[in-house]
């Protein structure tokens, strides 16, 4: 059996009767397969001794590309997935844009190693991007690749990228 407390520094008071049970714990009266999870956020209340007896796990939100990449995915349903005309081309470049907004986003954390000015890009940018994605592939026998990055590249995106330097290490 395994048994499950959680939040456990939302109830301080019980903290020591809680190292108290995990002290009386008598190994060999207890099934081979037990297990004790506790989950907490770091608390000063949280018994130390029941922390350097334990195995510890973190779950961290994840960072960088990987948390803009998930954060312009939040919220793609198949119907909107399946919505072009040309669902596979759609889906491959709708995740080429969005891995494009993760970067920019990234780029401005490095201050002026990034880009010499902060742009303040938003999520409307990818949105604009992915409607004129859909329009072009439908309008289109072949995907305008071109057309596609000149209009993300230098007029939605670019479209508030003041320096020259900025507009080129943008549009690689």
């Amino acid at each position: 059996t395994w048994v499950f407390f959680q939040n456990c520094h939302l109830a301080p008071s019980w903290m020591p009767s809680l190292e108290r049970l995990i002290e009386n714990i008598d190994p060999a009266k207890v099934h081979k397969d037990f297990r004790l999870w506790l989950t907490s956020i770091p608390s000063p209340k949280f018994p130390v001794a029941v922390l350097q007896n334990s195995s510890k796990m973190t779950v961290e939100p994840p960072r960088g590309i990987k948390a803009n990449l998930l954060a312009a995915f939040d919220g793609f349903s198949d119907e909107y997935l399946n919505r072009c005309g040309k669902v596979e081309p759609f889906k491959m470049l709708l995740f080429s844009l969005c891995l494009f907004h993760g970067v920019i986003l990234e780029r401005r954390k490095f201050g002026s190693l990034g880009f010499n000015i902060r742009y303040p890009y938003t999520k409307s940018d990818l949105a604009i991007c992915m409607t004129q994605l859909a329009m072009f592939l439908d309008d289109y026998e072949t995907p305008p690749y071109k057309v596609l990055s000149y209009t993300a590249g230098q007029i939605n995106y670019g479209g508030r990228v003041t320096d020259d330097w900025d507009r080129r290490c943008q549009m690689t």
